[in-house]
């Protein structure tokens, strides 16, 4: 309370200092936290909790999300923001039906509702695919850039046919040889990770047996054995194939040794390579031996 003090002529009145919690009060009202929490913190705060009561309930939430639901329907729909048709580049005209398959769009369709991204990632997918680049571009178009893998050889295998690019990796799947014959043949299992090894010595083979190197036949998931035009088999090495048949057409070319009847060379050892005779050379042989063993007895 406050104290009483007494004027000149003996009246009463009150004391003018504050009084202790006046001074507390006035103390705090100074300090700037006080001042920005009574100022701005409470009122905001009591107004937040105000529209969050609010809006929590049911009938406010439905209002609300309609309300979102309209204007954002309203941007959607908007002819800016729509794709009207899909470009392919780069790809030819199966590659690019199957694309347009895998992408599976009813144009128009929302800019909103296409993620390039994930198109991109799924388009990369497919087997005929080497890159593949999907934006979306001012003028309401899809753009699909691709770039294709590129044919370089045949591999029969017991599913049937397949196309494969030369790192080895599968383009396609193809009924019949006569489709592709331009392209070289391999067989065998585990032949699709030796892909560049066969070309090396499908492009020797070329150079100077023309059109006689018929397939390269994978053995053991290991080694080459070359089929020649006749039934003629060379059995590579596992290690240095390439070099034991640039050895073998050298032989052949000083020897004539691929047009003799010989059905199997052997090169599997590269410091005594081995001849199988053909059964006319064999006959030829017993004969000959047969002679000399009968001049020896005379």
């Amino acid at each position: 309370m406050r104290t009483l003090t007494r004027s000149r002529r003996g009246e009463a009145r009150p004391d003018p200092a504050p009084s202790r919690l006046q001074y507390r009060l006035n103390r705090m009202w100074l300090s700037p936290f006080v001042r920005l929490c009574a100022l701005r913190i409470v009122p905001i705060a009591a107004l937040v909790a105000a529209l969050g009561f609010w809006g929590s309930r049911p009938a406010q939430m439905d209002r609300a999300g309609a309300w979102a639901q309209q204007a954002w329907s309203a941007v959607d729909a908007r002819p800016e923001f729509q794709i009207r048709q899909m470009a392919v580049t780069g790809a030819s005209p199966a590659l690019a039906a199957a694309i347009r398959d895998r992408v599976g769009l009813s144009f128009p369709v929302s800019w909103f509702d296409v993620d390039p991204k994930a198109l991109q990632a799924d388009l990369a997918r497919l087997d005929a695919v080497a890159e593949v680049n999907v934006t979306l571009e001012l003028g309401a178009a899809l753009r699909v850039a691709v770039t294709a893998r590129t044919p370089a050889i045949l591999w029969r295998r017991h599913s049937g046919l397949e196309l494969l690019d030369a790192g080895g990796h599968r383009i396609a799947f193809i009924d019949r040889r006569d489709g592709r014959r331009d392209l070289p043949l391999i067989t065998g299992r585990g032949a699709d990770r030796a892909v560049p090894e066969a070309l090396a010595i499908f492009a020797r083979a070329a150079e100077r047996l023309g059109g006689d190197l018929i397939a390269l036949t994978r053995q053991g998931e290991r080694r080459w054995d070359v089929v020649l035009r006749g039934g003629q088999i060379v059995q590579l090495p596992e290690d240095g194939a390439q070099a034991a048949f640039d050895r073998l057409l050298a032989m052949a070319g000083a020897t004539d040794l691929l047009e003799r009847d010989i059905t199997v060379v052997d090169l599997r050892n590269p410091a005594r390579p081995t001849v199988r005779l053909g059964p006319a050379a064999v006959e030829y042989l017993e004969m000959t031996r047969a002679f000399a063993q009968g001049l020896a007895t005379q």
